[in-house]
Parts: C-alpha cells; structure tokens; sequence
C-alpha cells in the first residue's frame, strides 16, 4: 500500500498540469479567435490603387502559441504512458484504447487547426484592385470558426487524455498493489505453516 500512497500525488500534480496545458491552450485559441486580423479597403494617396489595410496580427501570435502549447501536453502525456506500447497491457480495456485513440485525433485537428488559422491569419495581400479597372470589395481574411474550432478540440482531448491517462495509472499501479498483496500472503501464510509444523 505504501507504493500506492506514494505515486498518487505524483499522479494528481500530472493530471493537473495536463489540465493546466490544455485550458491554457484553449484560452491562447479562444484569444486567437477573437482577435482575428481583419482588412479594410482604403485607397492609396499617391496612385489610383486600393488595397487592404490590416490590423494587429496578434491571432497568428496566439494561434503558434496554443500549437506549442498542446503539443507539450501531448507529449507529456505520451511520454508518461509510454504510447500504450511499453506500459502495462491495456488491450482488453476498451475504455483505455478508445480515449487513447480518441486524444491523438484530437489532438491532430485541433494542432491542424492551430497551424493553418495562424498561417491563413498572417498572408497579408496588400495590392488588390484598381479604380475604374477592378475595384476592391472585400479583403481577404481567415475564415471565421477556425481557431474555435480548435478551441473546442481542445477540451474534448483533455477529457480524453485525462480518461485514457487515469485507465493507464489504474492499470499500472493496481497490478503493483495486487503483486505486492500476493507477495505479503504468501510470505504470512509460510512462515505460519513452518510455526504451526515446528513442534
């Protein structure tokens, strides 16, 4: 019992700086979000061109931000439960395999996600349109919902990662115990048949 009492704090700290990661993520996204650079067609002083005008980029900031951010919580968490390869035999717990499986989709939309609004968000084109010729509407802008989208992912692999992590700390350490108690029975249950058939 002594194992067990000693890894569950170790156990708890982790599982809270997963959380950490991965809320911290979700805020970076949800800032990304809300912070979208958005164009305005402004006409050029010195020619008959238009062309876009740009705000603060600070969503491509937040958006790489969140990327390395989740990505550290997964590789935390990868790292901790060996993959599911090396660690303790978790095939006949489906529970375990399906929030494993379900964290790395996750996971791999929302970083998709990350990757692709931070990148959409900073091409910037400047020259677009000229009057009486072509004139410019509109401004070219990231689509709105990308790094929600990526918010949202966020959330459902903590879940995941959490679950598939507490199957993987169940499993690891419920065997220790269970070897440990078999361990101390049996020692118990000799030394009192070597008493009992002394004299």
């Amino acid at each position: 019992m002594a194992g067990f009492a000693t890894s569950r704090p170790a156990s708890l700290a982790l599982a809270a700086l997963l959380a950490f990661l991965n809320l911290f993520a979700f805020l970076l996204a949800v800032g990304a979000e809300r912070r979208r650079s958005t164009g305005k067609v402004v006409p050029d002083e010195y020619d008959l061109r238009s062309y876009c005008l740009y705000d603060t980029d600070a969503s491509t900031v937040y958006g790489v931000t969140a990327f390395f951010v989740l990505l550290l919580a997964q590789a935390l968490v990868t790292a901790v439960t060996r993959c599911l390869c090396l660690g303790p035999a978790l095939s006949s717990r489906g529970c375990a395999v399906a929030s494993f499986i379900l964290s790395w989709i996750t996971f791999l939309s929302a970083e998709a996600c990350l990757i692709g609004g931070s990148v959409r968000n900073a091409y910037h084109t400047k020259y677009l349109g000229y009057y009486m010729k072509h004139d410019l509407v509109t401004c070219a802008m990231l689509r709105k919902g990308v790094f929600a989208a990526a918010a949202v992912l966020m959330l459902i692999n903590l879940v995941a990662s959490l679950v598939y992590y507490w199957s993987y700390s169940k499993a690891a350490t419920g065997g220790f115990i269970k070897h440990q108690n078999e361990v101390g029975m049996g020692m118990t249950d000799y030394g009192l048949d070597k008493g009992g058939s002394g004299p």
